[in-house]
């Protein structure tokens, strides 16, 4: 594996997708697994070209359409190790997804991500 500064949150995120490029046989479903890449620091320039395009304040960091435990996909708000905290944007897009029937979980680190993807990739077994 690469090295990271793992404290922040864009490293985090991508610990976690080098984990997903290495478990692809296992878990099929990941290489449809995809960055949505909205939010960060900008050339006022570039964010308003992208703000035209469609870019939107709030979206989930990663996106797995892939329907599951009753779920129409799920949604992974990546957050740094230590502090970070969902914006009021954040809070809305999460709201509005679960209403739609998406499971949205926010992920402090890659770890608990990987957990969440291996729990929602994973068939529930009867009893």
């Amino acid at each position: 594996m690469r090295t990271f500064n793992l404290g922040l949150e864009d490293h985090q995120q991508a610990v976690l997708i080098e984990w997903c490029e290495l478990n692809r046989q296992k878990y099929p479903q990941l290489d449809s697994l995809y960055h949505i890449p909205n939010g960060k620091m900008r050339h006022p320039a570039i964010a308003a070209q992208l703000k035209a395009a469609g870019v939107k304040a709030g979206v989930p960091d990663l996106h797995l359409p892939f329907a599951a435990h009753g779920y129409h996909s799920l949604y992974i708000e990546m957050k740094r190790l230590v502090g970070g905290k969902l914006s009021k944007a954040q809070k809305e897009w999460r709201d509005r997804l679960t209403a739609q029937g998406n499971l949205v979980v926010t992920c402090e680190g890659w770890e608990p991500a990987v957990k969440t993807l291996i729990k929602y990739l994973t068939p529930k077994t009867e009893p």
